[in-house]
C-alpha cells in the first residue's frame, strides 16, 4: 500500500496535469511546499515503481498506473467529503481538511460502504466529479465565474481550497446549483454584482469569483 506521503505526491501531480496538461518538479515542489530536491528525490522513488515518468530538468507525467493510483485518493477523498457533509452534517467549509487525514487511512470495504449508503453519488459536495470504481472521471465544462459575461448561470462548481471562501458563499446561498444573474460586469472596478434568484444582490470580489464555477442557464 502506498504511504500517505507517495498518495499526496501523485493526487498533486494528477491535479497539475488535469490544470496545464504537464508539470514540472518546481511545481510540484511549490504546490507541497518543500524542496525542488526532496521532488526529484520522490520523482526517482515512483520512477522505479513505475508510477511517473521523470524526465529530469524538463517535466514530470503519471504512467496509467500512476494515474489510476491517484484517481484512487482522489476518489477515497471526494467520497469522504460528501460522507462528513451528509450524514455526519459538517459544514462544506470544514471538510477539506479532514478528507486529507482520512484519505490516507480508511480501507476499500469501508468506502465501498459508504459509496452504497451515499447512492454511489458522481460529484463531491463542491462539484467535483468523483471517479468511480473503475477510476473513470467525468469532465464537464463550466465557466469561472470571472470570465462569464453578462446572463443568467448556475453553480456547479466551488474551489474547496479556501474554507473562508466557502463559509462566505454559503452565509449567501452561494452553494451548487444556485441560479443567479449576472449583470455586465466591470472588471475594472473588481468586482462582480449578482442577483440570486430570491432578488437579493450579492457582490463577489474578481479573485473570489475565480474560484466559482459555473454554467450558462437558458432564458
Amino acid at each position: 500500500m502506498a504511504t500517505s506521503t507517495v498518495e499526496n505526491y501523485l493526487k498533486a501531480l494528477l491535479r497539475q496535469e488535469e490544470e496545464t496538461g504537464s508539470t514540472t518538479v518546481g511545481e510540484i515542489a511549490k504546490e507541497l511546499a518543500v524542496t525542488p530536491g526532496t521532488v526529484t528525490t520522490m520523482m526517482k522513488h515512483l520512477e522505479e515503481e513505475n508510477l511517473v515518468v521523470y524526465q529530469p530538468r524538463k517535466s514530470l507525467s503519471l504512467t496509467l498506473e500512476g494515474r489510476a493510483a491517484a484517481l484512487k485518493v482522489v476518489r477515497r477523498h471526494r467520497l469522504i467529503e460528501l460522507f462528513l457533509v451528509q450524514i455526519m452534517e459538517l459544514d462544506w467549509s470544514e471538510v477539506h481538511e479532514e478528507a486529507e487525514i482520512l484519505e490516507h487511512v480508511i480501507s476499500d470495504r469501508l468506502l465501498d460502504r459508504i459509496d452504497r449508503m451515499l447512492g454511489e453519488p458522481t460529484h463531491d459536495p463542491h462539484g467535483d466529479p468523483i471517479p468511480d470504481r473503475d477510476g473513470n472521471l467525468v469532465q464537464f465544462e463550466a465557466t469561472p465565474l470571472d470570465e462569464a459575461e453578462g446572463g443568467k448561470y448556475r453553480i456547479v462548481r466551488v474551489s474547496d481550497d479556501d474554507s473562508d471562501l466557502l463559509g462566505w458563499l454559503n452565509q449567501n446561498g452561494l452553494t451548487i446549483g444556485e441560479e443567479f444573474a449576472l449583470a455586465h460586469p466591470d472588471r475594472a472596478a473588481g468586482l462582480l454584482e449578482i442577483s440570486r434568484s430570491t432578488g437579493a444582490k450579492v457582490q463577489l470580489g474578481i479573485q473570489a469569483a475565480g474560484q466559482v464555477f459555473v454554467e450558462a442557464v437558458s432564458a
